[in-house]
């Protein structure tokens, strides 16, 4: 009797180790259980710029979601959220903006601000929805890069949401930080990237305990003037650049004329990163062709098994 009590005792201790060590991998980088009280990230959309599913696709990557709107996935998005004086920001205005922004300020919080990242269809447009005809917004503060700045202010329709004093343009300087809260700051810097017309940055998110990186849109690593590998060992989390998973992925289009690091390619720049350190990487901004938008594809399948991660809608990470 005395050994069964030793067996059930080991046995039950081996359990509570074996969930714990799965807690703490699944969940050290994303806490998704509800907002706390710190300062925090809301992960509001995943898809490339066309969300998912794209207009007018009638293969297999999109055919299912037709009719299931459930399965569908917004625009690459991130809100930044300080439960302590109840202000929030938006980092990009991307076409799903009306739902993102609702989702956002849930619980009385504030729109403090908007972040864009650069001038290609899903990071800017959203900012329709805060012109007369929609939202008829009182000087939202819309943080920008001096090209950005340009752009808006001397193209329509942008321009009239400048006129009619819907947004103030902010301008951002190259790794200069902007400081939200008391706890909390944002730093731009920029990338290479497709800048027909404006400058592309990604940013760093600071609080006093931890950091995020976020850059949605590069055109490959090893042209930044920065080792990501370097980027990733300073920050807490980093959210990147996942639009393709693969060469090829488009059909019928060469794709060198829309570059981006493939995951594959991603995977193997980071393949010398100990388990922690991929342990923060969530791949986002997925094109609708990207097989790791459907968990039971097979190249989800092995990638899950690499510590990566794909971000999550409504993931939210304690800054």
């Amino acid at each position: 009797m005395k050994i069964l009590r030793i067996e059930v005792f080991i046995f039950l201790a081996l359990l509570v180790a074996t969930m714990a060590f799965r807690m703490y991998h699944s969940d050290k980088h994303a806490h998704t259980n509800g907002e706390g009280e710190s300062p925090h990230l809301i992960i509001l959309g995943i898809a490339q710029d066309a969300g998912y599913p794209q207009i007018n696709c009638k293969k297999t990557c999109c055919e299912k979601l037709w009719g299931n709107p459930e399965m569908k996935k917004s625009v690459s998005c991130i809100g930044i959220k300080d439960p302590k004086t109840k202000k929030a920001w938006l980092i990009d205005a991307t076409p799903d903006i009306k739902d993102q922004l609702h989702h956002l300020l849930s619980d009385e919080y504030t729109l403090e601000g908007i972040f864009l990242t650069h001038a290609h269809m899903g990071h800017y447009t959203g900012l329709m929805e805060l012109g007369r005809e929609a939202m008829g917004a009182d000087a939202v503060p819309v943080y920008v890069m001096p090209k950005m700045k340009t752009f808006i202010e001397t193209n329509g329709p942008w321009d009239q949401l400048v006129k009619l004093n819907n947004i103030k343009c902010i301008p951002l300087e190259h790794n200069k930080p902007t400081i939200l809260t008391e706890s909390i700051s944002i730093v731009p810097m920029q990338v290479p990237h497709r800048d027909e017309y404006s400058e592309t940055v990604g940013y760093t998110i600071n609080s006093t305990d931890k950091s995020a990186l976020f850059i949605p849109d590069i055109d490959k690593w090893d042209k930044w003037d920065r080792d990501i590998n370097e980027e990733i060992a300073k920050v807490d989390y980093a959210f990147l650049d996942g639009t393709f998973y693969r060469n090829g992925e488009i059909w019928g289009r060469d794709m060198s004329d829309i570059p981006h690091p493939f995951i594959q390619e991603s995977m193997s720049y980071f393949n010398k990163l100990s388990a922690s350190e991929k342990n923060k990487i969530y791949f986002i901004h997925l094109n609708h062709t990207n097989p790791l938008l459907d968990k039971s594809s097979e190249e989800r399948q092995s990638f899950d098994k690499k510590r990566y991660h794909v971000a999550r809608e409504g993931q939210i990470v304690d800054l």
